[in-house]
């Protein structure tokens, strides 16, 4: 017990998580009777809410977006389910894809040609992809919480003066009082995060599962330090920043589901540039109040160091996020037409969280309304809050022929 002690007095030294001369008990709830010090103690309330969260996305997608999406023609089927064949489905769960070294081997353990075992394969691994309903559904309830996130974000920032002034993130620091607010603003924006940990393993599966579980659980680590470190101002301001975009972004997803390729490629446009002006204007605007004008108002310490780099970090993803979103898009419009499948079960990924984009390789086959191939444009960032990286992950591709597509996928860092 005494060794259990002495690592947790070393872990939380002030020398490191707080500015020179302040303790915890400075900043502790009551500490002092003109500020509303950050409590870590509410840091258990996000785990309640997330069900709560989880209640209402089985609510909205069961009543309300899957009638919806049945009325646009969407697809519920799932497709037919391959024979079971004990010695391929033990060689399937080891790859799900196909070494082409293991057809002689196992057209004699099955006493089945390597046709069969080919057809078997593709009918096997198209048993595992969800519906297109199933997707739809998942990426209208992101959208219909980023889109929220970002209002209920704008509407409780917009008379605090680091709303304004990014500078007054850093005034009074580390008393700063939080406001009712900025305390459901927090609580709800980690909720989601612990929701998404939670049902991401039973949303879709991509290949990108256990990065992005990493960065749920990260987001959710940089989200906590900072509401313990008394940092939610900038933290509030990572976090709106980070939701604008990916309405968007889930929104072009939705519509390619529908089948709605002139709108989807639309909303994709929005999306490029709302992204560039939030990720690659806004967010560096922070990025420079913390790194050049923070030292120059309060005393610098190790834990602010962390914070800062981690947001700097986020800020190469956005950049090397941002020239893979332009390539697709060149090159999409030099094709003619952006197509593809967004976030697919199979390889074409675009998602949060984040932010974090991911650039993968997918083909479709079915029609759209504009009679050219699957449309599909995607891009994300890890979102994150105060360091949270509300990770989000999003991919785009494109293809003119009907031949395989470019998909382009980003995620949520800390929010």
């Amino acid at each position: 017990m005494d060794i259990i002690n002495k690592f947790s007095d070393a872990f939380w030294s002030t020398h490191i998580w707080l500015p020179p001369n302040t303790t915890w008990e400075d900043i502790a709830p009551g500490s002092r009777p003109d500020v509303v010090h950050a409590n870590y103690r509410d840091l258990i309330w996000p785990v309640p809410l997330a069900a709560v969260v989880m209640l209402v996305r089985y609510t909205l997608e069961r009543f309300w977006i899957s009638p919806v999406g049945k009325s646009l023609g969407i697809r519920s089927s799932r497709p037919k389910k391959a024979a079971n064949v004990p010695i391929l489905e033990t060689a399937y769960a080891k790859s799900t894809r196909l070494d082409h070294k293991w057809l002689a081997p196992l057209s004699k353990q099955a006493d089945m040609t390597e046709r069969q075992i080919e057809r078997w394969w593709r009918l096997r691994r198209a048993q595992d992809k969800p519906s297109t309903l199933v997707k739809f559904c998942e990426n209208t309830w992101r959208c219909i919480y980023y889109l929220y996130s970002f209002i209920f974000g704008v509407i409780v920032l917009w008379d605090k003066p680091w709303f304004w002034d990014v500078k007054s993130c850093w005034y009074g620091y580390p008393h700063q009082s939080v406001s009712n607010d900025i305390w459901w603003y927090y609580m709800i924006s980690m909720s989601f995060y612990w929701s998404l940990t939670a049902t991401q393993f039973f949303d879709v599966k991509r290949k990108d599962f256990w990065q992005m579980f990493i960065h749920h659980m990260v987001t959710l680590l940089l989200m906590s330090l900072s509401w313990v470190c008394n940092l939610h101002r900038v933290g509030s301001l990572v976090l709106v920043v980070h939701d604008c975009a990916d309405i968007f972004l889930e929104a072009a997803k939705l519509t390619k589901y529908a089948n709605y390729q002139k709108l989807c490629d639309a909303i994709f446009a929005i999306f490029t540039v709302v992204w560039i002006v939030t990720r690659l204007g806004f967010y560096p605007r922070i990025i420079y109040s913390s790194s050049v004008e923070a030292p120059r108002i309060l005393p610098m310490f190790p834990a602010y160091y962390i914070f800062n780099s981690l947001l700097l970090m986020l800020l190469v993803l956005h950049v090397i996020w941002t020239y893979m979103i332009l390539k697709i898009v060149v090159d999409s419009l030099q094709k003619g037409l952006m197509s593809g499948d967004i976030r697919s079960s199979d390889s074409e990924d675009l998602t949060d969280s984040s932010g974090n984009v991911r650039v993968a390789n997918g083909s479709t086959r079915s029609k759209t309304k504009s009679g050219n191939g699957p449309t599909a444009t995607s891009a994300s960032a890890a979102g994150g809050a105060a360091a949270s990286g509300v990770t989000q992950r999003k991919g785009i591709s494109s293809n003119a022929n009907n031949h395989k597509a470019e998909a382009a996928t980003t995620t949520e860092a800390s929010k």
